[in-house]
């Protein structure tokens, strides 16, 4: 080994560690207990701080997913919520309120309109009926009805567009005599709450 302050001399490490013991033996020392302390305290410690990193990630994943699973919830429930609060008013705003005004729409109000646009009624049969596992009745007309096809057409529109609740089931259309009215069978139905029955 080289001399410190000297310029091509060399000294023998015996020597060196000979006058220097005082230093190295702690210093040996220090080292010692450093990989000791490494070995036995830092690495374990950092591997239960891995263990306790990942068992975060997976809490924080947990947590995330628990999170969206409770936003999904809410929404479902604020829906269902939402969805019971527009079926109240379809009810209360929309279907006729009992038989008399489910009659009144499908009876007195379709005979004016077919006045209105020049068709002629026929004659019509009513039926009452329960719609299966509801709470609504259905009241069901056939109507025969004459007209030329511009009434017609008007008339049908007319049903389709207004603001009571007609559903139109079945529609025949057949031609009469040669340049005379045009013959209509339809089917229309309105519904009404079952306990609102006569």
């Amino acid at each position: 080994m080289r001399a410190l302050f000297t310029f091509g001399a060399d000294v023998p490490m015996q020597r060196v560690i000979a006058e220097h013991r005082r230093w190295l033996i702690p210093a040996g020392m220090l080292l010692a207990l450093n990989v000791v302390v490494l070995v036995v305290v830092v690495l374990p410690l950092r591997q239960s701080v891995q263990a306790g990193a990942s068992r975060a990630d997976a809490s924080t994943a947990a947590l995330n997913e628990a999170r969206a699973e409770l936003r999904r919830a809410e929404a479902t429930r604020d829906g269902q919520s939402q969805a019971g609060k527009d079926l109240d008013r379809f009810y209360a705003e929309v279907l006729p309120k009992d038989f008399v005004t489910a009659r009144r729409v499908l009876h007195i109000k379709l005979q004016q309109l077919a006045r209105t646009h020049d068709v002629t009624f026929i004659s019509g049969a009513a039926t009452d009926e329960v719609v299966k596992d509801s709470t609504l009745k259905r009241l069901h007309v056939n109507y025969a009805l004459s007209g030329d096809w511009d009434d017609i057409r008007q008339f049908i529109y007319e049903i389709e567009t207004g603001s009571d609740f007609v559903v139109i089931d079945n529609m025949q259309l057949a031609e009469g005599e040669v340049n005379g009215p045009l013959s209509l069978t339809v089917d229309l139905s309105t519904y009404y709450r079952a306990g609102n029955a006569p």
